[in-house]
């Protein structure tokens, strides 16, 4: 069963703990208040991120149930795809797809699962994670700077690089099955050692039906739970229900004409304990003129917490 930290250590100055764990990091210079960063168990890179993946074709895979999500991402005719059995444990993928140096990253607490180009003014960073959250999502770093990145956004919060920000990559959360189907010869990442940790297996069963009152902090419509999941595009989201419902919804944003599908066919990690036994979430495809647009899907506490003028469409 998960736990929500709610006797997280919150401090208005660097912990000097964190001045030990990162020594090159440059404390003096944020864009938020130290406090609103949490301390609740990991320490410096003890998530452990993966900076040299393994993979196998995706065809011959014989672990995963055919509806457990991967999050996908192809460039240049270079499929790849990275279960949610393995990131809810490493949090972090440092990798180059389509010769695109990019950064997979998906926190479990938010369901946040986005891509990014780790590249920032001609410089490739590598990304490792603080083992501290901010509105319960992952606080990454970068090792060529020692800055403190937020995952949700892609932005650096402390050190030298504060208020840079990382380009979206497109990418989707769907089924493997649908990935096998759209790249049959795409790669599956695979566990460096399958005993490391009890892959999958999710530690956040039940998660989703929770509501822990550390969300009363992120005020929501009425009509929406802190753990209903959302689908978010820039500074606007539209609820799951809502695309589940009307099955193809077209919208626009800032200008863009945006096309998104909903489709049966994908697991919950939060439900069950054997992710392959979760239930259907469904697959969300977002498109420009038939091409994939960048876009997340996560629990609605995270998105104000996160965009809190954002615009959530309802209906």
């Amino acid at each position: 069963m998960f736990a929500i930290p709610l006797s997280a250590f919150a401090q208005s100055v660097p912990d000097p703990a964190w001045l030990v764990e990162f020594p090159e990091t440059n404390f003096k210079k944020s864009s938020i208040t130290f406090d609103e960063i949490v301390t609740d168990g990991p320490k410096r890179d003890q998530i452990p991120p993966i900076h040299n993946p393994k993979y196998i074709n995706a065809l011959d895979d014989k672990d995963l149930g055919p509806q457990e999500p991967v999050l996908s991402i192809v460039i240049k005719g270079d499929a790849r795809a990275y279960p949610l059995r393995i990131l809810l444990w490493h949090e972090i993928v440092n990798e180059v797809i389509g010769g695109v140096p990019v950064l997979i990253s998906y926190c479990p607490l938010c369901n946040s699962g986005v891509v990014f180009d780790r590249r920032i003014d001609g410089r490739t960073l590598s990304f490792g994670n603080t083992g501290r959250i901010r509105h319960f999502d992952m606080v990454m770093y970068d090792q060529q700077t020692g800055s403190w990145w937020q995952q949700f956004t892609g932005e650096a919060i402390i050190g030298d690089l504060t208020r840079q920000k990382m380009k979206l990559v497109p990418a989707r959360l769907e089924s493997l099955a649908r990935f096998k189907a759209r790249a049959p010869k795409g790669k599956l990442l695979v566990p460096e050692n399958v005993n490391a940790r009890p892959y999958g297996m999710s530690p956040y069963q039940n998660m989703e039906r929770a509501e822990p009152r550390v969300f009363s902090s992120y005020p929501l419509p009425a009509r929406l739970k802190p753990m209903d999941r959302v689908i978010v595009i820039g500074n606007e989201a539209w609820p799951l229900k809502l695309l589940k419902n009307k099955k193809e919804i077209e919208v626009n944003v800032t200008r863009v004409t945006l096309k998104m599908i909903w489709i049966a066919g994908q697991n919950s990690l939060h439900d069950t304990q054997k992710i392959a036994n979760g239930r259907d979430v469904g697959n969300v495809i977002v498109t420009q003129d038939g091409k994939d647009f960048p876009y997340d899907v996560t629990f609605a506490f995270a998105f104000k917490a996160f965009r809190p003028d954002g615009i959530i469409h309802l209906d």
